[in-house]
């Protein structure tokens, strides 16, 4: 998680919203509906943090590695467009007839990518579970939620506390699953034999924008957090994202892997909810292609020769690899 010392004020439609009560009730109400359906639900330990133990971490990836960006194909920019910039807050980088970047900051976070002929993703196939945008305090992330609940309230779908994050779910004009979430301090985090623990306790939406919204956001950078994807069978997502890619695992539970570079909670996570038994998923709307970044030349290298000793099909020009998975959703490593 690089630091910056980019404010978080700039990309708020209005940088001191007050809240009426009618507002934050009627956001809230989703809150019973959409929690499980939208939030990912595992067992919480029993352990105070006076009991944590440090990652458990393989050093196969650079403690530095860090997830880019996601990108997206719709088949009708117009609708995504909007809602990531005028609901969510992000800003225009690059834009042409057909695409567009989208980011903070001068920090790229999605791309929208236009095919009108492309299928609708269809949730028991492999793909996109949902992206995750990681934002530096609860302040800023008080103001983008509260942004949605004005602008698109139909799209909030859920929240949690996983006790090592605090965590608010929104469905994207295209049913694109999308986590806007602050860390925990890491101080907090249990660890135990190398696993997270990790759980999903009821957050209130309310009552987190109404103790945050006021207070002014700190220095730091949004960035996307992780990536939390749809396959067909965890052994073989855990072949391919930990034993071949290098990520460690940092947690398990019924239908879902997570997995970390240099001891985060998780940079990617894995579930067969409901795709259980997927086979290679068709072209179609959704993910296009998810970006991790190494910042190494040499574990870039590393990664090249892994791929080669497992017999993959890959791609490797200018620092850059271009590997599908058992799946083929497609992971976009870089050495910067």
């Amino acid at each position: 998680m690089p630091a910056s010392t980019s404010t978080q004020t700039a990309h708020t439609p209005n940088p001191t919203p007050k809240p009426s009560r009618p507002l934050l009730i009627a956001f809230g109400a989703v809150l019973a509906a959409g929690l499980i359906a939208a939030g990912t639900i595992w067992a919480v330990t029993a352990a105070s943090s006076s009991e944590a133990q440090t990652a458990s971490a393989t050093g196969t990836l650079p403690a530095d590695t860090r997830m880019g960006v996601v990108a997206l194909v719709t088949d009708d920019l117009g609708p995504m467009r909007d809602y990531y910039v005028d609901a969510v807050g992000l800003e225009v980088l690059a834009e042409t007839e057909q695409s567009v970047e989208l980011g903070l900051e001068d920090t790229p976070l999605l791309t929208l990518t236009e095919d009108s002929a492309a299928a609708v993703d269809d949730p028991r196939r492999a793909g996109l579970y949902h992206s995750a945008i990681l934002y530096p305090d609860a302040p800023s992330l008080a103001r983008t939620i509260y942004g949605i609940a004005t602008t698109a309230p139909q799209s909030y779908a859920g929240s949690a506390d996983h006790a090592v994050s605090l965590a608010f779910y929104f469905s994207d004009p295209d049913g694109n699953g999308l986590e806007l979430y602050t860390d925990t301090p890491e101080s907090t985090w249990v660890w135990e034999n190398g696993m997270v623990q990790m759980g999903s306790a009821p957050l209130d939406p309310n009552a987190f924008i109404a103790e945050h919204l006021e207070t002014a956001p700190g220095d730091g950078e949004t960035v996307m957090g992780h990536v939390h994807l749809r396959v067909g069978d965890l052994d073989a997502a855990r072949g391919f994202y930990s034993d071949i890619l290098g990520f460690d695992v940092t947690a398990e539970t019924d239908g879902a892997l997570f997995y970390s570079a240099g001891g985060y909670h998780h940079h990617l996570a894995t579930n067969t909810w409901s795709s259980a038994g997927a086979g290679a998923r068709p072209d179609s709307q959704g993910l296009a292609a998810l970006t991790v970044h190494l910042g190494s030349d040499e574990a870039l290298t590393g990664l090249a020769d892994r791929l080669a000793a497992a017999g993959l099909d890959f791609s490797n020009e200018s620092g850059r690899i271009s590997v599908d998975d058992p799946w083929g959703n497609t992971v976009i490593v870089t050495s910067s």
